[in-house]
């Protein structure tokens, strides 16, 4: 077999989140990040995105593994889903594997745990093709790994996501050394993050961080409630540092965060004073400038569960006059909005907010200085920016050229795109695409809801919906009760009589047409019902409402049936009497003829 090595784009370019990559040599597929995102305000009802599982479905034989670079919903969030379908070993730090085993159980209580597997920077595994080994990076949760896959023309390497901060403790520090060795090996290619591509000033330190919100809540005089990613620990550990410097205590409200810090605490990746945590029941009896909350909201993501808290409608808190919410997430420019919309809530409910990303530049991402180091650093042949929208990958590119880099050698790549290298040519060109559509979860359905679905939702969400009901007889050609009209989010009814009688007239006649000049199609007579209401709906009130008919038919058949047993029935009955009939004149007669006698 001749020697190939491809790159697959699976998910998580001009986008944020879900980020999926895949390196194939030869006839082995090693599978890096398997991670979600949260949908936008455009995916109606949509709880989840992820990649498209269709990949395994085609390739899932020869994946001999899926490598994660951490403990975020942006890399193990598709886990689950993967999982419940492919028995594939997952790779990663120990406390990447406790987070996705909480992630996959949430789905999966029986996943099988002798597919998770503990690695660490010193790891290197040793496949049939290639061998994969690991690094430290520095990234907002501890035990943050890149991969480095070594392969028979070079290395390719994915940084997940990272960022360089001199000042971050050991857990947290980019490994630098290890870097110049993969460079010493020669880069073949390299992935790396671009998600804050477009920042030029570099971000605070985490030290800084940590005295600022030290600051926070020793000015605070009522509660304070942060909310912040759960997995998110080393804000976490920021927030738990300063409560006990300012001698307060902290419940841990959701069963995300409770779990997650559990772990964390257990692994020794989070530091927690003897006494610093406390019951929720706790709150009652603790002043309320003794008191910390530390809220992540399901999924780690709060936003939701401070408007609920606004609204007095959480099941264990609600914001009152005094408090202080500290938002010590930065949030993506897609919750931008819904952001401002939580602080809006949050003040006429009588609170007052600060959000740490406005008064301090804080990225887990590296900024563009960082990308240039990191190209300086392992001189790679080749660049593919990854995990970041479209314009995010065009800065990362010319930081790449302003690095020194040549233009041919990046690419900017779509999901699912395949790099396939060119032995002779030295370089790589696309091959034939794979998988790379989303796969998107409501509920418990994965995958069913596809673009005409949201469709449907979304013209839903704009004019409604108007229903038509009406029973034919189409033996006689004729429609048996009058047409019954209704609405939901179109029109108010009870304002718009006219409307509707007008309505069932419309279909009275599309009906009567249907049947005077065509030959009877069910499916021909419901679009006839429809057109004729859409086109009239819009007339009147220049809305398009999604028009449902409902055309039932008068069971000819079930009547003959019934009319046939009925006759049937009465002469089974005539045939009784008309025996009681002769039994008695029998009778009578052998009584006169006794008397007779």
């Amino acid at each position: 077999m001749t020697d190939q090595i491809k790159i697959m784009i699976l998910s998580g370019v001009r986008e944020q989140g879900k980020d999926m990559f895949a390196v194939q040599v030869n006839d082995e597929i090693f599978v890096m990040d398997a991670g979600l995102k949260y949908p936008d305000s455009s995916l109606f009802g949509i709880d989840v995105v992820i990649p498209d599982l269709d990949f395994f479905k085609e390739y899932g034989d020869r994946v001999a593994g899926i490598f994660l670079t951490h403990g975020h919903a942006d890399s193990i969030g598709a886990l689950p889903y993967i999982l419940r379908q492919y028995d594939i070993p997952v790779f990663g730090s120990e406390l990447t594997i406790e987070l996705a085993k909480i992630e996959v159980k949430r789905e999966n209580k029986h996943c099988d745990n002798s597919l998770f597997h503990v690695i660490d920077a010193d790891t290197e595994i040793d496949f049939k093709n290639a061998s994969v080994s690991f690094f430290h990076t520095t990234h907002s949760i501890p035990g943050s790994l890149g991969i480095d896959i070594h392969t028979p023309e070079g290395e390719v390497v994915y940084t997940g996501d990272f960022k360089f901060d001199p000042t971050a403790a050991p857990d947290y520090r980019t490994d630098m050394d290890r870097l110049a060795e993969i460079e010493q090996k020669g880069v073949l290619a390299l992935l790396s993050d671009s998600s804050n591509a477009e920042a030029s000033f570099p971000s605070a330190s985490e030290q800084d961080i940590g005295q600022y919100v030290t600051d926070v809540f020793r000015n605070a005089k009522g509660r304070i409630i942060v909310a912040a990613k759960a997995s998110n620990l080393n804000r976490v550990q920021e927030v738990l540092n300063a409560a006990h410097a300012t001698g307060k205590r902290v419940p841990l409200t959701g069963r995300d965060v409770a779990k997650i810090v559990r772990t964390a605490m257990k692994l020794g990746y989070l530091k927690v004073p003897k006494g610093l945590l406390m019951r929720v029941k706790d709150l009652k009896t603790t002043p309320d400038d003794k008191t910390v909350i530390l809220e992540t909201g399901r999924m780690g993501e709060p936003l939701n569960s401070l408007q609920k808290m606004a609204k007095k409608r959480h099941s264990m808190i609600n914001i009152h006059k005094g408090d202080l919410v500290f938002i010590a997430t930065t949030p993506s420019h897609a919750v931008e909005t819904m952001v401002a919309q939580t602080s809006d809530m949050i003040y006429r409910a009588g609170g007052t907010v600060i959000e740490l990303g406005r008064n301090k530049h804080t990225s887990g991402h590296a900024t563009g200085r960082d990308l240039q180091i990191l190209i300086d650093t392992l001189k790679p042949k080749f660049l593919i920016p990854v995990i970041g929208e479209y314009r995010l990958l065009e800065i990362h590119k010319n930081l790449a050229l302003k690095a020194g880099m040549n233009k041919d050698d990046v690419y900017i790549t779509k999901n699912g795109d395949c790099l396939k290298y060119d032995y002779t040519k030295k370089r790589f060109y696309l091959s034939d695409p794979v998988p790379g559509e989303d796969t998107m979860i409501d509920g418990s359905g994965v995958g069913d809801v596809g673009n005409i679905v949201l469709r449907d939702r979304e013209v839903l969400s704009d004019d409604g919906i108007f229903i038509a009901v009406v029973t034919i007889d189409r033996k006689k050609k004729k429609i048996v009760a009058q047409p019954q009209v209704t609405s939901r989010g179109f029109v108010y009814i009870k304002a718009n009589h006219q409307l509707m009688r007008e309505s069932v007239d419309v279909i009275k006649n599309a009906i009567d047409n249907n049947f005077e000049h065509k030959k009877f199609d069910w499916t021909e007579l419901k679009q006839d019902i429809r057109n004729d209401l859409e086109k009239f709906l819009y007339k009147k009130t220049n809305r398009r409402p999604v028009v449902l008919p409902v055309v039932m038919e008068v069971n000819q058949n079930r009547h003959r049936a019934l009319q046939k047993k009925n006759n049937k029935k009465d002469s089974v009955n005539k045939r009784a009497k008309n025996s009681e009939k002769k039994e008695a004149k029998s009778k009578i007669d052998n009584s006169k003829s006794k008397k007779s006698n």
